[in-house]
């Protein structure tokens, strides 16, 4: 999946797939992690937040299914 870069402390970078509602991230740790399920509102609020790490954290973490990805 193809990944954006954010500007973030959080964040690295965020890929979106619309027909799957799969989200990418990429943390600033290097880790990448899909949340399963995502609506194309939350990944549009995540991208245009002012701040994507507290968005992440108040609004994705929790909320849907991830998995982390290990061949990245």
């Amino acid at each position: 999946m193809r990944r954006h870069p954010l500007t973030s402390s959080v964040v690295r970078s965020v890929g979106y797939d619309a027909e799957t509602a799969v989200l990418e991230i990429e943390f600033t740790s290097g880790d990448v992690y899909r949340y399963y399920a995502v609506p194309p509102s939350a990944h549009r609020a995540l991208t245009e937040a002012e701040s994507p790490g507290a968005y992440f954290n108040r609004h994705i973490s929790d909320r849907y299914p991830t998995r982390q990805q290990y061949d990245h």
